[in-house]
């Protein structure tokens, strides 16, 4: 193994094999997170002819803006070999923004993207590009995409084990045409010594993938940052994340596989989502309020870990609530609930009454050995009445269900409050239904007995995970046109009624 990855699990107090089946789970991750390129390695470019063979070159007439978009969609190698096709492909391709994939670039000619890429590939790759040495290497290439106006640029530090000793070259800075930017496995360069002009006036979506960086950083991105929409982290292990929200752009926050220690929302009037998905076992403390006037979506707050302050108000199980201490533009609720753990269930009640305009609530039912002993449904009738349950949910989803004694409590207590909801997707967890008829056993002991809606459509699925959750997708995330899609159920449907 490579001592600076036994030196790096020493620091982590960790096992050197397990920090390095981490890093590369981590590796995979980010690869999974990253956007796919808009280049295809499936189809051939080729020359159209007439039918009865007369040799007429049919793809050259085509419109200049079709022949652009051909050439966005090829890898670079294929790309510049269009100038030899005639004189009409030349000025395209001199005209045409420049997309480069890494692995298009091996000499060996292989094409396809890997999930994972060894250190020799990478070796391949930087001397398919530059014969400097590894230290000037990246700082050439970033002065060179600087010149060319580069608009996109993710940059994976895939050498492996990651040289903590390096930082990323202050030369990201002057890259003043970024429109996005993911950046993996760097040690995020020192913003105190900048240029008082150094900015990215154009960044809307930036992800940093396993990236040590300072708090105060970024806070310096945030504010040099004016039309940031997007801010993703991802697998953020080494520090924990303390992140203090000051933008008047950003809409979008996401973490995942991350530590974090607290997000303060001080001044965010467009933030739209915050989202948090598989984040250590670290305490997370967030803190939103009237500065977050337009917070519609939240996710995968853990009940029984996180802490969340709404104004000047911690939320605890029982606490009463006042309108300074909700947050009136929630819609949409994603939540992990432990059933079997009865500090979880007391808490459940207090934390929907923060968002009296819910319309959609997902539950991820947590696996758990602890009982909550008598948690029937009485224990949620004498929690009282909850406004959005009441008068403003529309969807429920329920995830991972296993049609234990504590869920099928919450469920009809749910379902007999709920005067507005429309649709109930109730997905079991793998392999905890074996047959449709069983299925619908426990959906018609759901609706024995006072039903709150006077309709409502049950859809009925299975998780296909055997780990349960969901697959994380970054880009869906991102999508505002359809806010369920974050949330969709794996798997397949067993029958709707």
């Amino acid at each position: 193994m490579h001592p600076e990855m036994v030196s790096m699990a020493c620091r982590q107090r960790m096992d050197p094999q397990d920090l390095e089946a981490l890093m590369g789970r981590v590796l995979s991750y980010i690869h999974a997170a990253i956007p796919d390129p808009p280049v295809s390695v499936d189809g051939d470019l080729c020359i159209l002819f007439d039918a009865d063979g007369g040799g007429v070159d049919r793809l050259s007439r085509l419109p200049e803006d079709l022949l652009r978009n051909i050439i966005l969609r090829l890898p670079v190698k294929d790309a510049a070999c269009t100038t030899v096709l005639s004189r009409r492909w030349r000025p395209i391709w001199y005209s045409a923004p420049l997309i480069l994939v890494d692995s298009h670039l091996l000499p060996a000619g292989e094409d396809k993207i890997p999930k994972h890429v060894e250190r020799d590939d990478s070796t391949a790759v930087a001397a398919a590009l530059s014969t400097s040495s590894p230290r000037t290497r990246v700082a050439r290439w970033l002065q060179h995409l600087t010149v060319k106006g580069v608009q996109e640029l993710f940059l994976i530090n895939r050498p492996w084990p990651l040289d903590l000793r390096r930082d990323m070259p202050a030369t990201i800075f002057s890259m003043a045409t970024l429109t996005r930017l993911y950046l993996g496995f760097w040690r995020f360069p020192d913003t105190a010594g900048l240029p008082r002009g150094a900015a990215f006036p154009y960044l809307r979506e930036l992800g940093l993938c396993c990236v040590i960086i300072d708090d105060r950083d970024i806070d310096y991105i945030l504010a040099r940052s004016p039309v940031l929409d997007i801010l993703c982290f991802e697998g953020h292990m080494f520090t924990s994340l303390k992140l203090h929200l000051v933008s008047q752009s950003l809409r979008c926050l996401q973490l995942h596989a991350c530590k974090v220690e607290s997000i303060t929302v001080v001044d965010a009037p467009r933030l739209d989502r915050i989202i948090l998905w598989n984040n250590t076992e670290s305490k997370a403390r967030i803190k939103i309020g009237s500065n977050a006037p337009a917070l519609r979506m939240f996710g995968y707050f853990e009940l029984g870990k996180d802490v969340l302050q709404i104004g000047r108000t911690t939320i605890k199980a029982g606490i009463p609530l006042n309108p300074s201490s909700m947050v009136p533009s929630l819609e949409i609720l994603a939540l992990p609930v432990r059933f079997g753990v009865r500090n979880d269930a007391k808490m459940l009640p207090s934390f929907l009454r923060c968002f009296p305009n819910l319309k959609t609530v997902h539950i991820l039912s947590k696996k758990t050995t602890e009982s909550t002993g008598r948690l029937n449904l009485k224990f949620w009738q004498e929690s009282g009445a909850i406004e959005c349950i009441q008068s403003h949910v529309t969807m429920l989803a329920f995830h991972d269900f296993r049609g234990e004694r504590s869920e099928l409590a919450f469920l009809k207590f749910f379902i007999e409050s709920a005067q507005k909801l429309k649709m109930l997707v109730l997905q079991f967890a793998h392999g905890y239904v074996s047959s449709e008829t069983e299925a619908k056993s426990h959906v018609n002991a759901l609706f024995a007995g006072k039903r709150g809606a006077a309709s409502c459509t049950v859809m009925v699925c299975q998780n296909g995970l055997k780990e349960g959750g969901d697959y994380w997708d970054f880009q869906r995330g991102f999508d505002y046109s359809n806010p369920f899609a974050l949330f969709r159920c794996q798997g397949h449907c067993l029958f709707t009624v």
